[in-house]
């Protein structure tokens, strides 16, 4: 077992009233290796100027740690059957929309990787493997409850 934490850090502005829901949804997410992000509601949930679109938002960080697990764990994979990964390139998109609880979820995660070898690239359907290999083995795809895919590019 292992124990992660996040810091996430907010402080009211000092004009705002709060109850009026005229507040700033910027805030400071902490790493314990010393990271620090800026933070924000979605400016698709909350509009501007109560969020910052420019900060990192929930929704995308949810997408990006999802993409991040698959990949380290496709990165992993790879070597260990030989093949030299040069680059790892995934535009990842997120599908928020009411679940079948009628609650608003993120309900897919499409992981959509580009990725470049040096020598032998493998063939489709060891790359497939390899793609499904770590889909099992992401604990945080095997946390949530989201439809997670990967999508690999047309040859």
């Amino acid at each position: 077992m292992s124990r992660h934490t996040a810091i996430v850090e907010w402080k009211r502005g000092e004009n705002e009233r709060f109850v009026d829901q005229k507040y700033s949804r910027a805030h400071l997410w902490r790493f314990d290796g010393g990271a620090r992000v800026a933070a924000s509601a979605s400016p698709h949930i909350v509009p501007l100027p109560h969020s910052v679109a420019e900060n990192v938002d929930p929704e995308e960080a949810f997408i990006a740690a999802l993409s991040s697990c698959h990949m380290l764990f496709f990165l992993s994979f790879a070597a260990r059957k030989g093949y030299v990964v040069d680059s790892y390139v995934d535009e990842a998109q997120g599908v928020m929309e009411r679940n079948e609880e009628g609650r608003l979820a993120m309900t897919s995660v499409k992981l959509r990787p580009r990725i470049t070898y040096q020598g032998t690239r493998p063939e489709r359907s060891v790359e497939e493997e390899l793609h499904h290999q770590a889909h099992e083995a992401c604990f945080l795809a095997n946390s949530v409850k989201t439809k997670v895919e990967t999508q690999l590019p047309e040859e």
